[in-house]
């Protein structure tokens, strides 16, 4: 697998558990007290750690 496929999984995985834990929120099952900001920050710089990952693998370490 390419290093793009896993980040894509791992980035797609994210989302879902995210919209799980807002979806239990809005039903009121769990208590979210800035956990959702905190995934979404959490989200966000995973995002950007894997586009600056995926910037040097495509640009420093290019194949030949």
């Amino acid at each position: 697998m390419t290093a793009k496929k896993i980040t894509s999984y791992i980035l797609v995985l994210l989302i879902i558990v995210c919209t799980v834990i807002a979806l239990l929120s809005i039903w009121d099952i769990i208590s979210l007290q800035n956990v959702i900001r905190k995934i979404l920050t959490s989200l966000f710089i995973i995002f950007i750690a894997s586009v600056v990952t995926l910037f040097i693998f495509n640009v420093v370490i290019k194949k030949e």
